[in-house]
């Protein structure tokens, strides 16, 4: 497949998009909110679809399993990591 075509194997393909779109993370939201999330829990591309959330900055909906606050979150911590890996060692 390729790396341009994934969306073809998605498992949201034939779903409504609003879905993966919610209001809020409270109250029939959260059940949204999880429905996409079961949609993309089978879907074979999730980290191609996660991927291309975070390649291109995407700021709303659920994307590879993720709401957006969640992205936030794995970027937040991948630099922190990045951060760590890449200090010099503390002087004894």
């Amino acid at each position: 497949m390729a790396n341009e075509e994934w969306w073809h194997s998605a498992a949201c393909r034939d779903e409504d998009p609003e879905l993966f779109f919610p209001v809020s993370n409270m109250g029939p939201s959260a059940q949204q909110t999880a429905r996409a999330k079961a949609v993309c829990a089978r879907c074979p591309v999730r980290a191609e679809c996660l991927s291309y959330a975070l390649d291109n900055g995407l700021d709303h909906g659920i994307f590879g399993g993720l709401t957006e606050h969640e992205r936030r979150d794995l970027v937040r911590r991948e630099r922190r990591d990045d951060r760590v890996r890449n200090s010099p060692p503390e002087a004894a």
